[in-house]
């Protein structure tokens, strides 16, 4: 009977084992996921942001699909540059309204040249630099100034070159100041002298970098417009009309100053010449000629007294 009665615990006594197994099982299970979704989120808080979760982003799948575009640069650096040619009646009273425009605008003047042609007509060359936001006005009140000859306009998108030029000198910041730090840690001579020269060349490259964002910066805040001031002409004759009689008598009558202008010259040119053989010719017949008869005739006359002495003589 004791026999038959001792096995009948075990298979209560192993339900019991199984159980707790499974239920220690199932601990262990919820701690490893909650172990598991504390350090997903500790990698995610250490993670950039993605796009979608940026601050402004648009959340959401269609947004998702935008955000894996790369967005489209702006043309926000732009180098604009125009040149016109005005004629006007009076090229000072132009000048004194260019001047008053552009600096109402917030511009300056820049270089100047003024000049007067043969006609005694004056002409004046601006370079003014005005700001980008008032360029259209200010191109539009210096056409209405007097009558356009010529009108030209350049639009130069630089705004790749701008963000390239940045990009280099936050690198080239960085690397000035990691070289500084080395400087700090070195302990030999040697490599202090090494580290300053890498620093001097790093730094020299630092500043060209500055100097073409400032100069990027110049000519894309302030536009460039080229002025050209000339005088109407007082006779306000077109010049492709057809000539008349009075434009064919006046250069009838230049051809025949010119005719005798070049006449005086051939003249001047001959007269030395002429001169001297005028002297010539009256000292042949002044001098040297009177004399050529007078020995003609003495010998003439000598010779029949020659022939009757020579008579006598054989006589």
């Amino acid at each position: 009977m004791r026999t038959s009665s001792f096995p009948r615990p075990l298979p209560a006594l192993a339900a019991v084992l199984l159980a707790g197994a499974l239920a220690l099982t199932g601990c262990s299970s919820g701690g490893g996921d909650s172990g598991g979704d504390s350090a997903a989120g500790a990698a995610k808080e250490a993670a950039p942001p993605a796009a979608g979760d940026r601050p402004g982003a648009a959340g959401g799948d269609a947004s998702g699909a935008q955000a894996t575009a790369p967005p489209k640069a702006a043309a926000t650096h732009v180098i604009r540059t125009a040149s016109l040619t005005v004629q006007v009646e009076d090229v000072p009273k132009a000048l004194d309204e260019a001047r008053t425009t552009v600096e109402n605008a917030g511009g300056y003047v820049g270089d100047e040249d003024t000049s007067r042609d043969g006609g005694g007509r004056e002409r004046t060359r601006l370079e003014l630099r005005v700001p980008v936001d008032a360029y259209g006005d200010v191109l539009d009140g210096l056409e209405g100034a007097g009558k356009l000859l010529h009108r030209s306009a350049k639009a130069q998108d630089v705004t790749d070159q701008v963000v390239d030029v940045e990009s280099r000198i936050k690198s080239q910041r960085a690397s000035v100041a990691r070289v500084r730090e080395l400087m700090d840690r070195a302990t030999k001579l040697s490599d202090v002298v090494t580290l300053e020269g890498e620093l001097s060349s790093r730094q020299t490259e630092l500043e060209a970098l500055l100097a073409q964002q400032a100069s990027l910066k110049d000519r894309t805040s302030l536009a460039t417009i080229t002025l050209s001031l000339s005088e109407t002409p007082a006779d306000g004759a077109a010049e492709d009309d057809d000539p008349g009689f009075t434009d064919a008598l006046a250069a009838g009558w230049d051809a025949f100053v010119t005719m005798l202008r070049w006449l005086t010259v051939a003249l001047g040119a001959v007269l030395p010449f002429a001169v001297v053989a005028a002297l010539l010719v009256l000292v042949w017949l002044r001098v040297v000629r009177p004399r050529l008869p007078r020995r003609t005739a003495t010998a003439a006359s000598g010779a029949p007294a020659a022939r009757a002495e020579e008579t006598g003589a054989r006589d």
